[in-house]
């Protein structure tokens, strides 16, 4: 069974898992639940800034991150990296304990950790051969509004949402929006602006 990676390099799915035989991307219901999560999760994470170029440069200067092409960790606690980062983040889960905190829910905040810390790997230091082989035949995963009308396609009176951020399936109830709302927040009051 060949393993593919989708959008970003890293998590790698089962081909037969996600793709029917005509290389179509399966129905959410048959694909197995943590194989979903992990495709949902992603749907999220596309475009996202490298996590280290982020700590680097901050919200003020997101313009300048390079754009993620790797993914690491699991859902919610992944790090995302560019190709220039992911030699740093291999020394850190290699060489300076960072496997440690593999599978843990302070994965993430201890890579931040130690790279906020300065730390980087030695010049030269390898990462990962990354081949490609013939990335176009994949078919681009589907937007979010896309998913989300997928999922519902199969279901009979109960629909269904996908949350991006956590990539929980949640049932919609008949008087919920299908937009998140602003909850309580009041938008006649006037609110100070100093």
């Amino acid at each position: 069974m060949a393993k593919v990676s989708i959008g970003l390099r890293g998590w790698r799915f089962d081909e037969e898992e996600v793709f029917t035989d005509e290389g179509e991307f399966r129905p959410l219901d048959s694909v197995p639940e943590e194989t979903r999560k992990r495709l949902i999760r992603l749907t999220y994470l596309q475009e996202k800034p490298c996590d280290a170029c982020y700590l680097i440069h901050g919200e003020a200067e997101k313009r300048r991150c390079n754009q993620a092409e790797i993914v690491y960790g699991e859902p919610m606690e992944e790090v995302l990296l560019c190709s220039e980062h992911e030699a740093d983040f291999l020394y850190w889960f290699r060489e300076a304990g960072g496997s440690e905190a593999a599978g843990t829910e302070t994965f993430r905040d201890r890579f931040h950790e130690w790279f906020l810390d300065g730390n980087r790997a030695p010049e030269g230091y390898g990462g990962l051969d990354h081949v490609d082989t013939d990335p176009d035949t994949l078919p681009t995963p589907p937007e979010p509004a896309e998913l989300n009308r997928r999922l519902n396609e199969n279901y009979e009176g109960e629909r269904k949402r996908i949350d991006l951020r956590t990539g929980e399936i949640k049932t919609v109830e008949d008087d919920e929006e299908d937009e998140p709302s602003l909850g309580d927040v009041d938008l006649g009051r006037e609110y100070p602006t100093k």
